[in-house]
């Protein structure tokens, strides 16, 4: 529901979240390279199965940075009235 309080200049926190997945995507990458160069499949299997979640993580917050702003109601837009409320 929208009040009409929103700030005009709110930023998306996908920029930052692609950043720590990247960096996420490295350890994770590292993690199962190094546990199993170690010798430790149940570690590298985890760190692998993070890897992955990372990867599809990674995907989405590109598609969604490639999809762009959406619509937003300007400040000549009244606030919408509470779900229920009946107009006069």
């Amino acid at each position: 529901m929208r009040t009409g309080s929103e700030p005009t200049t709110a930023r998306s926190a996908l920029r930052m979240r692609l950043w720590l997945s990247v960096w996420g995507l490295i350890w994770a990458i590292a993690g199962t390279a190094a546990f199993a160069l170690a010798d430790r499949p149940g570690w590298a299997v985890a760190c692998g199965v993070l890897w992955l979640i990372v990867t599809v993580d990674l995907t989405m917050i590109l598609r969604h940075i490639r999809q762009g702003p959406h619509y937003q109601p300007g400040r000549d837009i009244p606030p919408y009235p509470p779900p229920g409320h009946r107009h006069p």
